[in-house]
C-alpha cells in the first residue's frame, strides 16, 4: 500500500530543481523574498483574489503571517491588494496583472508530471484520482 510514497519524494526532491523564471528570481532576489512567499504565490495562481484569512487556513500560518507574506509580496509587486467589496473589513488578495503571467506558468511548470497524468486518464479516473488527491491535501493540510 506504501509503495508509491519513495515516489512522491522523489518528484517533490526533482521540483526543488525547476528553475524559476529570471523575472521572478530577480524579484525574489531583490527583495528577499523566501520559500514561504512562494507558496503564497501558488495559492494566487489559480488567478482569483482570495482573502488575507483564507490564504492563513490554507497555508496553515497565523493571519498575522499571512498579512505579512501578503504585505512583503505587495511591496515587491507581485501582489495586490483590496478591500472586499462585500465585506470592508477583509483584504482580499492576488496576482498583480504585471506578473501573473510568469507566476502561473512556474506553477504549471512545477505541476506538469502531475497535470500529464490527469491528461492520461479517462474522465472516471481523473474525477477519482482528482478526489484522492483532494483528500490527501485537506490531510495534510490539518496534520
Amino acid at each position: 500500500m506504501l509503495g508509491f510514497v519513495p515516489l512522491l519524494e522523489v518528484y517533490f526532491r526533482r521540483c526543488l530543481q525547476v528553475e524559476m523564471p529570471a523575472q521572478l528570481q530577480e524579484v525574489f532576489r531583490r527583495h528577499r523574498l523566501t520559500g514561504r512567499h512562494g507558496g503564497v504565490l501558488a495559492q494566487l495562481s489559480a488567478g482569483q483574489s482570495i482573502s488575507v484569512t483564507e490564504l492563513a487556513r490554507r497555508m496553515g500560518v497565523s493571519l498575522s503571517t499571512a498579512s505579512e507574506l501578503v504585505g512583503d509580496l505587495g511591496r515587491a509587486g507581485l501582489v495586490e491588494r483590496r478591500e472586499d467589496p462585500t465585506n470592508r473589513r477583509r483584504t482580499l488578495a492576488g496576482l498583480a496583472p504585471t506578473h501573473q503571467a510568469a507566476v502561473q506558468a512556474f506553477v504549471a511548470q512545477r505541476a506538469g508530471p502531475l497535470l500529464q497524468v490527469l491528461e492520461a486518464l479517462s474522465p472516471r479516473d481523473r474525477q477519482g484520482f482528482a478526489r484522492g488527491l483532494s483528500a490527501w491535501a485537506h490531510q495534510v493540510r490539518d496534520w
